[in-house]
């Protein structure tokens, strides 16, 4: 359901008091700010309900068009101006707004979308029926009515498709853009808001824009509101994330699926020449064993010591994944996802479960993804790849192999493979480091957490390579949020916090 359009006089209204204000802003403690956050937090829940019931998935363009309209009133009604950037598919969307004696810009990046769903596996009506749950004495997650949500506790969960990946954090910033309203808080640089509806794509579309639109979208400095804070839920910033290149890879057998009582020990089974091919490039450690793949990498002292400040427990982390031992790329968590990674994030071939078959299957695929670091060249990482499958015998096609070839080449593979985006690091000292780490310090009393780079990817390093600003993520939502996967959620003590950490982002001058 769409958010109803401010008439004209209501719209002029909240236009000149963004104005009027501007010269009575004021600082606010920090519990003040946790106070505000408070009520906002409860208030603010029809806004959070209302965005996470629009699907969002990035393979639907019409759904995506309702998001892009709903983003546009309710960033209108805050008095931004909002601009369509046209691209190939759907658009992005720029949203800016001016404050007076401004002098610097800061560019904001969100993301709309969300990853498919499989509404089987959720245990609720829809995805995108946000429903509130609490933990019962069985350790259930048990429905509750949102009446109730004037007496909230912060464990309680919503439940829905983007609740924490990222239309959470949304709501989160149009909340404290109303706080920041209500209590006279103008920001002393302009905003420009930059929304993401194919992030869950790759963002393909996104490094072309960025180049055509240099002007529209400079800025300062980048913050992306995205992402879990530390395991720890502390107050979190991270200074830089991987980057992401994706490979399929397919084998093949025979030209179409064979009896195998009639045709194994004689027909090649490629599920098991994908697993043998597979198994070649990594050891049982875990690591890599492409020579070359992670040249480049050290982890000098100064290096180490800020990867050693961040309060990691590696047998919490252990506990949550259920795993009795890690992999070896690293002595630590923190110094594992400094080094690119090689991640089979699926495979298939043939049939199992109920639709089990008795045949040598026709052919085997495995998608993978490879974590990039600054210190890493994609092209160079692919090309690596491409040519240890060359190396094991393969004789590598980008299409699906001819019957001439089929007939010529023993072994045969499909390689084809995309790079989403580089890595993007920021050092803590920069002037986003500095104004972020001071913000949040004075709004929870303690030291932000700061993460020099996460394991996971954003598609930011074309506005830090395009445009040459430093970016920093504030990330806000609780990490064990079943981000991508059934059942996502986002706790409401983080949604509170959420609201508390941007309100003093924008309390905190530049």
């Amino acid at each position: 359901m769409m958010i109803n359009l401010f008439t004209k006089t209501t719209r002029f209204t909240i236009c000149l008091s963004f104005i009027c204000f501007s010269s009575f802003s004021q600082e606010l403690s920090q519990n003040k700010l946790k106070e505000i956050a408070s009520k906002y937090a409860e208030s603010s829940i029809p806004l959070l309900k209302e965005i996470l019931s629009i699907p969002n998935d990035a393979f639907y363009p019409e759904d995506i068009e309702k998001n892009i309209k709903w983003c546009e009133v309710a960033f209108k009604q805050r008095a931004f101006t909002t601009h369509r950037i046209k691209t190939a598919t759907v658009p992005l969307l720029l949203a800016e707004r001016k404050h007076k004696n401004a002098e610097k810009t800061v560019l904001i990046y969100l993301q709309i979308d969300g990853q498919p769903v499989d509404s089987t596996r959720w245990f609720q009506k829809s995805p995108y029926r946000p429903t509130l749950k609490r933990l019962n004495s069985n350790g259930d997650w048990e429905e509750v009515s949102w009446e109730k949500m004037t007496n909230y506790e912060d464990d309680w969960r919503v439940f829905a498709r983007s609740a924490s990946d990222a239309k959470g954090p949304v709501a989160m910033f149009l909340s404290a853009l109303d706080a920041a309203k209500e209590f006279n808080i103008t920001p002393n640089y302009n905003i420009k808001i930059i929304m993401d509806f194919e992030e869950e794509l790759g963002s393909p579309r996104l490094p072309n824009a960025v180049t055509e639109n240099q002007t529209l979208l400079s800025a300062d400095m980048l913050i992306i509101f995205d992402g879990p804070r530390h395991i720890t839920n502390k107050p979190t910033l991270t200074f830089g994330a991987r980057g992401i290149a994706t490979l399929q890879l397919t084998t093949y057998g025979p030209n179409v699926p064979q009896h195998s009582g009639h045709f194994g020990n004689y027909a090649p089974n490629p599920a098991l020449r994908l697993a043998k091919l597979l198994a070649s490039m990594k050891d049982d450690q875990g690591r890599v064993t492409i020579k070359g793949f992670y040249d480049g990498i050290s982890i000098n002292p100064a290096t180490e010591q800020i990867l050693k400040a961040v309060p990691d427990n590696e047998t919490q982390i252990k506990n949550r994944l259920e795993i009795a031992e890690t992999d070896k790329v690293g002595g630590y968590y923190q110094e594992a996802i400094q080094y690119p990674s090689l991640n089979i994030r699926g495979m298939q071939s043939g049939w199992i479960n109920e639709k089990v078959r008795t045949i040598i299957p026709s052919w085997a695929r495995a998608e993978i993804d490879v974590r990039l670091v600054l210190e890493s060249n994609p092209e160079r990482l692919l090309s690596l790849i491409n040519n240890h499958i060359i190396a094991e015998g393969y004789h590598v096609l980008k299409q699906k192999p001819s019957t001439e070839e089929r007939l010529k080449y023993p072994k045969i593979a499909t390689l084809t493979s995309e790079i989403s985006y580089q890595s993007f690091r920021t050092d803590f000292d920069s002037e986003v480091g500095l104004w972020l780490t001071r913000a949040l310090k004075k709004s929870f009393d303690e030291d932000p957490i700061r993460i020099r780079m996460s394991g996971g990817s954003i598609p930011i390093s074309p506005f830090v390579t395009t445009l040459d600003i430093p970016a920093v993520t504030v990330p806000t939502v609780n990490r064990d949020n079943n981000q991508h996967s059934p059942n996502e959620n986002l706790r409401l003590g983080n949604y509170r916090e959420g609201i508390q950490t941007m309100l003093a982002i924008l309390n905190e001058k530049l």
